[in-house]
């Protein structure tokens, strides 16, 4: 029977599909389902076989991410737009800036970015569809082992999982690949091929090219077996976080632990506990050498010492004993552009460096500032400390510093605020304050407004 279950699901179609997601999804098909479309032939088709649920009750929308890494990223976006007009599905576009952090490969900063950019827009209670599927669990598996992992890391991807204010669902991952594509084929479905799923650089285009095809006429059943194989071990994964929650609780000091705690675990228990602590946080794991020392030598320091580990933003840090995780201090900011000389008379918009934006001053029936209290040359400068201005006629000079804090103005806008000067007297704080002596009132003949676009 369990047989027939599994050999029936890794057919593709509607009906298929439907019963498959009526054990996996409470009430479905009335429920809110936004399919991760790249416009590829696996997304096609699990798109394709949902929209004729939407006469059943389910509601159904697709979400392309655009990340602009390629020069083919146009051709996928206009082919998403064709496929989901075609099928009568709403379909949104969003933008995507992959930017790598140090030791993460470009492909990681993409997958990373996008998946950001999906939860952003999924809605409360809304389900997110990807068409991962078995071959790609083998895939995942595979690239997962031959990197040391763990016991997570064989888990492979789970069928179901929390993410942002929904959950995410993999309903293909017993679905082969190639049963996909010849679904979408007969039902003369057109999609996009990614080029870049032929450059060999990449590990897992590699293992796709030149391992898996060998691998699987010596084993046929090698991605049945493998994802037998990350189901057992997400089921072991679980048994070790429910371990961990049960040791974590007599550790627990807040949001922090306790070290004492800690150590009258056996060392594997402290492990997975910390691994646990750390991951539920947010926050990465830390490579193996960096769990030993904070398993080890962190934990065995003297209660004086306050000693950290780091890694990828965040430290964990020990006081006594308290452990707790803190994000890690950003890199040093650049020093602050010399003051830029502004003739805004003749030039009402000024570019600042760095990529901090635009400033304009333009004249404005309404606008705040009385444009002949200013000097016609005006400087921009940034925050060098113990700036001040009077923000109210006749009151006290008060210091910038206090005006941000009062404002709740985020630290890292607050050192790319625009500082303008006329002459030596600072008149405004990019759009946020501006000095009583430049403020219109009543008599004001020329009244004008500074804005600020991009950059904070």
């Amino acid at each position: 029977m369990a047989a027939a279950a599994r050999a029936s699901r890794r057919d593709f179609g509607t009906a298929a599909l439907r019963r498959h997601l009526e054990v996996l999804l409470p009430g479905f098909p009335a429920v809110r389902v936004c399919v991760a479309f790249s416009a590829g032939a696996d997304s096609t088709a699990l798109l394709a076989a949902l929209a004729p649920l939407r006469a059943q009750g389910l509601k159904l929308r697709a979400v392309h991410v655009d990340h602009g890494l390629q020069a083919a990223a146009a051709s996928f976006r206009r082919q998403a737009r064709r496929t989901a007009r075609a099928l009568k599905v709403p379909l949104r576009v969003l933008k995507a800036t992959a930017g790598a952090r140090r030791g993460e490969s470009p492909e990681a900063a993409a997958r990373n970015a996008r998946y950001q950019a999906l939860a952003r827009e999924l809605k409360a209670g809304e389900y997110l569809f990807t068409a991962h599927h078995e071959d790609d669990q083998l895939e995942s598996v595979l690239l997962q082992l031959l990197r040391g992992c763990g016991i997570a890391g064989l888990a492979g991807m789970p069928r179901t999982a929390p993410f942002g204010p929904g959950t995410l669902v993999r309903p293909l991952l017993e679905v082969r690949g190639g049963t996909l594509r010849a679904w979408a084929s007969a039902q003369s479905l057109t999609w996009s091929e990614d080029p870049s799923n032929a450059e060999e650089r990449f590990d897992r285009n590699y293992l796709r090219a030149r391992v898996l095809p060998a691998l699987k006429v010596r084993w046929p059943a090698a991605a049945a077996t493998v994802a037998r194989v990350a189901r057992h071990a997400a089921e072991a994964q679980g048994l070790l976080a429910a371990q961990a929650l049960q040791d974590l609780a007599g550790a627990r000091m807040g949001a922090a632990l306790s070290v004492s705690g800690l150590r009258r675990l056996p060392p594997a228990r402290r492990r997975n506990a910390l691994r646990h602590f750390i991951a539920s946080a947010g926050h990465p794991l830390p490579p193996a050498r960096r769990l030993e020392a904070l398993c080890g030598a962190l934990l065995a320091a003297r209660p004086d010492a306050h000693p950290s580990i780091g890694w990828e933003g965040v430290r964990a840090v020990r006081d006594g004993d308290r452990l707790a995780l803190v994000a890690a201090a950003p890199a040093p900011a650049p020093p602050p552009p010399a003051a830029l000389e502004w003739p805004w008379q003749h030039h009402p918009c000024l570019v600042l460096p760095a990529g901090r934006g635009t400033v304009a001053l333009k004249p404005d029936a309404r606008g705040p500032i009385d444009l002949d209290a200013l000097a016609p040359v005006l400087s921009v400068r940034h925050r060098a400390g113990g700036e001040r201005l009077r923000v109210v006629p006749g009151g006290v000079r008060r210091t910038l510093k206090g005006l941000l804090q009062e404002a709740r103005v985020p630290p890292q806008e607050r050192a790319r605020l625009p500082l303008i000067y006329s002459g030596t007297q600072l008149v405004a704080v990019g759009e946020r304050f501006l000095d009583a002596s430049v403020r219109a009132g009543p008599r004001t003949a020329r009244r004008g407004r500074l804005t600020l676009r991009g950059g904070v």
